[in-house]
């Protein structure tokens, strides 16, 4: 079947939509259901990501080209988990996960690495919101950058956005040309819409957010109270409501570092699956996938999201790779200050700006993560 067909343009806008979009609902957003595009102008290191190729005009006789066939790469894609609280007043979001896709000139490879969210770094200075700039945690980006000085208003996580990209940009040196920060909904309906997803929990997690039956443990002082969610190491079959509650999980063993592993570990399984089953020979599964993210994301600025997801639609599963940065706490005084990665997970940035992450990752295998 041809690429123009419906079914077939429905198959690959749903891949992409996965690579550029699963990532999003499953590392813990709460509250925004927003994509926010447009180039950082902070530290471009790396080319536009698109580039207008000579594209044939559309004939009676040819069908047009899809969507975002002029997109070439590279492309960088800063993926945003939010811990926000809509009924707290006043509340400003964190960014609770933070994943950046990268997807070299061709679009023929994927590099999915987590920052972790204690990461410290240089906040650029962002008036927009009164903020001076300073040396803290990335977590805190968003939030800062989330204020409305002077003003009655909300904190907006759509300007957190803003400089928590400056601010990736600048440390990772990274140009990022589209990115998002989504909610939890949908995300139940699109796994359950797949059949669940079959997962190699590779570690005993404990829920403190879950009870064995799905049902939400109770919110005490110091922490929840009833019976939790056990999920066991080994071969498990998840269901929506436990993919996304096991991908949430960073009070275990090797903290965010696990979390970060998980949440990879469950994208690339979710995307494996919607391969396998083949389902962009099924025109109706392939709408209820869809459904089931259609609020879940509402793209503002940049290039369109069916042109981004279009183009990504075709990278095979098998050229995805799964990157773990490792670091370690930073302390001053005796005190816990926050992360940084070491100089092997530091390196692995400048291969990747360079073109050179395949080598690299060769030389260092432990920094892949096991699908």
């Amino acid at each position: 079947m041809s690429l123009g067909s419906g079914t077939g343009r429905r198959g690959r806008l749903l891949i992409g939509l996965l690579l550029a979009a699963v990532v999003l609902v499953t590392v813990g957003g709460v509250v925004i259901s927003r994509l926010v595009g447009g180039p950082s102008p902070e530290r471009a290191a790396a080319p536009a990501p698109t580039s207008a190729t000579n594209t044939p005009a559309a004939t009676p006789s040819s069908p047009p080209p899809p969507p975002g066939a002029d997109i070439t790469g590279p492309l960088n894609l800063l993926l945003v988990g939010v811990d926000t609280r809509v009924s707290v007043p006043g509340w400003e979001p964190h960014a609770d996960a933070v994943l950046v896709l990268h997807v070299p000139r061709g679009l023929g490879r994927a590099y999915l690495f987590s920052l972790p969210r204690d990461l410290l770094v240089d906040i650029p200075a962002f008036p927009k919101a009164g903020y001076r700039g300073g040396r803290t945690k990335l977590t805190h980006a968003m939030s800062y950058g989330s204020r409305a000085p002077g003003r009655a208003k909300q904190p907006s996580a759509a300007q957190g956005y803003e400089l928590l990209r400056s601010t990736v940009s600048g440390y990772t040196g990274l140009r990022i040309d589209a990115g998002a920060v989504v909610t939890f909904a949908g995300f139940d309906r699109l796994v359950d819409s797949l059949g669940g997803v079959d997962l190699y929990i590779d570690q005993r997690v404990a829920s403190r957010h879950r009870q064995p039956d799905g049902r939400h443990r109770e919110s005490a002082p110091g922490g929840y109270t009833g019976p939790q969610m056990v999920y066991e190491k080994g071969n498990r079959h998840l269901t929506g409501w436990q993919a996304l509650d096991y991908a949430r999980q960073r009070y275990i063993s090797g903290g965010d570092y696990s979390r970060q592993r998980h949440q990879q570990q469950l994208i690339r399984a979710l995307v494996g699956k919607i391969l396998d089953q083949g389902l962009a020979r099924d025109p109706d599964r392939v709408q209820q996938v869809v459904d089931a993210l259609s609020d879940t994301l509402i793209y503002v600025g940049g290039r369109k999201l069916i042109d981004v997801a279009y183009a990504l639609g075709g990278l095979p599963a098998d050229r995805f790779a799964l990157v773990g940065l490792p670091g370690r706490s930073v302390g001053s005084g005796g005190g816990y200050r926050g992360e940084q990665l070491t100089s092997v997970g530091r390196r692995f940035l400048t291969e990747l700006r360079a073109g050179r992450a395949d080598a690299y990752l060769a030389k260092n295998p432990s920094l892949r993560i096991k699908p």
